[in-house]
């Protein structure tokens, strides 16, 4: 049989705006947040993919209502006391539903629950959220003691602690802070480098307690809060692709518009300009909290860096954008503290390598690090590219092209 395989070859310029489905992260926590509310409270433009889905089908599993409208979910919740659910939860591939689920269910006193997924998100480590969890005093048994899925929690009896975080992680960050709306006390969690903090600001917007103090970021107990309408920006991680993309086809200029430009999700535009990126973004609008705005990006000659390894928490997902952006960059680009790569869905690390040296791409890789050698185009060589490849059925960017938000449906 057949194996699959695409043919690429190089277009002619990107030229226009565009905007990109709605953040992935901040979807997962605002359905969560909702289900967790009392009333009814709109999610508008949120992402409908896979693992929002999942979250979507896990909060009315246990009892909140997630009902669609056009493009947009209107969600009426439990309040803090969440239904047991009839039957296993399955998480599909999503591991921040999971890690994050574990948090809120570790809190709901007397009430049961089975967490499992698919194939790849049984194979992931969940003992990074459930040894901390214990030490509040949740009470969770799984395969390999609790470090893999199927996860069995029995909620209730919670108490604050104070837990510094060992990886660099938000989902345990918000792990932690969600079980800290159910424990007794105060729940502190110390993160020796910051990570993305769209539960912080999610709290800030429903009103849940929160205080931030330099590293630490501390919850207590909640009351009762009220449901709120919610706006998804953008996700950053999408509007990479196209921006790289800008960068790296000649005469190119596109802009990503209604983009979420939350400043712990933002780490590949400051490495980007370091590599000599001709790039512009401003800030017009804040939705809950998530400041938004828009991002241009025009064709670039591109040199290679040595990232700051305290950048890649804030660009965790945009490391293999990122990647492709240095193949093509003039001289070496070392980007390190990748360990956390090694072990999502798939190892990405491996798989980033093996992708550039199909393409012809010098790359080296390491326990924790990627090291490539680029291939600078050169522009007075329109035959110029990696391979000889043959792009067929491709859609240019031109100055009249503008894409609304996607409209998909849960089903």
């Amino acid at each position: 049989m057949d194996r699959p395989f695409l043919d690429l070859a190089p277009c002619g310029p990107l030229r226009g705006s565009l905007r990109v489905p709605g953040d992935k992260s901040v979807t997962h926590r605002g359905l969560m947040l909702l289900a967790l509310s009392q009333g009814e409270g709109r999610l508008f433009y949120p992402l409908k993919a896979g693992d929002t889905l999942a979250t979507a089908r896990a909060m009315q599993a246990l009892g909140a209502e997630v009902l669609e409208e056009g493009p947009h979910f209107r969600v009426r919740g439990q309040g803090l006391r969440l239904r047991e659910p009839e039957d296993v939860v399955d998480c599909g591939n999503a591991g921040t539903l999971m890690r994050l689920l574990l948090g809120i269910l570790a809190g709901q006193e007397g009430l049961f629950a089975v967490l499992t997924g698919d194939a790849s998100l049984r194979r992931r480590p969940m003992g990074r959220v459930v040894e901390p969890l214990r030490a509040m005093g949740a009470s969770i048994d799984g395969r390999e003691g609790g470090k893999k899925a199927p996860l069995a929690v029995r909620g209730g009896g919670l108490k604050g602690v104070s837990y510094t975080l060992p990886v660099p992680s938000a989902q345990v960050k918000s792990a932690l802070l969600l079980a800290g709306l159910f424990a007794e006390g105060v729940t502190e969690v110390v993160e020796p480098v910051p990570t993305r903090d769209h539960t912080e600001r999610l709290f800030r917007h429903f009103g849940l307690p929160l205080e931030a103090e330099g590293p630490r970021v501390r919850t207590r107990r909640a009351e009762p809060f009220p449901a709120k309408d919610l706006t998804v920006p953008g996700d950053f991680s999408s509007a990479a692709f196209f921006l790289v993309a800008a960068l790296i086809v000649p005469d190119s200029e596109v802009t990503v518009e209604g983009v979420g430009l939350n400043p712990t999700r933002t780490g590949l535009l400051r490495v980007l300009k370091e590599m000599g990126a001709d790039l512009e973004w401003q800030v017009v609008e804040g939705e809950a909290g998530e400041p938004v705005g828009w991002i241009r990006a025009r064709y670039s000659p591109l040199k290679g860096v040595s990232v700051d390894p305290g950048l890649i928490p804030l660009m965790v997902d945009e490391v293999p954008v990122l990647a492709a952006a240095a193949a093509w960059a003039e001289g070496e680009t070392y980007i390190p503290n990748l360990s956390e790569l090694r072990v999502k869905e798939s190892d990405r690390v491996a798989a980033i390598a093996h992708n550039l040296r199909a393409l012809g791409v010098g790359v080296e890789e390491g326990p924790d690090w990627l090291r490539t050698q680029g291939c600078p185009l050169d522009t007075s060589d329109a035959s110029h590219h990696l391979l000889p490849l043959h792009l067929g059925g491709r859609r240019t960017l031109n100055q009249h092209t503008h894409i609304p938000h996607p409209e998909t449906h849960i089903t």
